[in-house]
């Protein structure tokens, strides 16, 4: 049996994902944003080990959550599911002057990978929006650009596939992929999505913990189990070193060779 460490699973897909896990007799550790919402996580997940707290939206918080998952010692893998939606119609600036979306979405799984201690499986949730991202990389805080909430959200989901084979090609020893669930009728997808909601959760799961020769790669992009292709960009070394590079100069945290 596996342990693996869920962000964002207070509800939505992070949640589905932790009942899944737990119900095959997984140990799972939660997370949500406040301590309020991590004592409601672990009532909906009462067989989760523990829930803990830490607003992904500050680099503070994330390195806290960080240290807090090291204390509670190794995990076989992390689930990256933690993510704000693209209905934001204006630029939200966080503690740190970062646009929201940004911050949780994408500095914040860059962050909680420095930091938490290897695992040995990385999963990081993108979206098919995540081919409408901006490859260039460009203007990442959205100072000069005119907010575009669809955009912003589409480029974070690139990032979140960038880093997901970035660390398969950097840490070997790690299998590193990413997945988009679908569009699915959750909070952030909305009652009208067309996807299969009961089908959403079950490839992050896979991928964290199946020994099915198909889930045990490294630097896959995966829909409902099955390969599927990417941004090219996501591909590119280059693209993928330009955004650790940024991460690491907005964070002042370095990624671990």
């Amino acid at each position: 049996m596996s342990r693996v460490f869920i962000t964002g699973s207070a509800d939505g897909l992070g949640q589905m994902a932790a009942r899944l896990l737990v119900g095959a007799g997984h140990q799972v550790v939660l997370h949500a944003r406040n301590a309020a919402r991590a004592e409601e996580a672990l009532k909906a997940v009462p067989k989760a080990e523990t829930a803990l707290a830490g607003d992904l939206s500050s680099i503070a918080e994330a390195v806290a959550l960080a240290e807090q998952v090291n204390t509670l010692g190794r995990f076989d893998a992390v689930i990256h599911n933690a993510a704000v939606g693209y209905q934001e119609p204006r630029r939200i600036a966080t503690v740190d002057g970062l646009p929201h979306v940004f911050a949780v979405n994408t500095l914040a799984p860059y962050i909680l990978t420095a930091l938490i201690r290897k695992p040995q499986r990385l999963v990081y949730l993108s979206s098919g929006l995540h081919r409408s991202g901006d490859a260039s990389l460009d203007d990442l805080a959205w100072d000069r650009r005119p907010w575009q909430g669809t955009a912003a959200y589409s480029d974070s989901k690139l990032h979140d596939a960038l880093l997901a084979f970035a660390m398969a090609r950097r840490w070997p020893a790690v299998l590193s992929n990413a997945l988009e669930p679908g569009w699915v009728a959750t909070k952030m997808g909305g009652a009208g999505a067309p996807d299969d909601l009961q089908a959403a959760p079950k490839t992050q799961v896979w991928l964290a913990v199946s020994d099915e020769p198909s889930a045990t790669v490294s630097g896959g992009y995966f829909y409902h189990k099955k390969p599927r292709e990417t941004h090219p960009a996501v591909r590119d070394v280059a693209v993928q070193e330009r955004l650790i590079a940024a991460c690491e100069g907005f964070s002042g945290i370095r990624l671990p060779d």
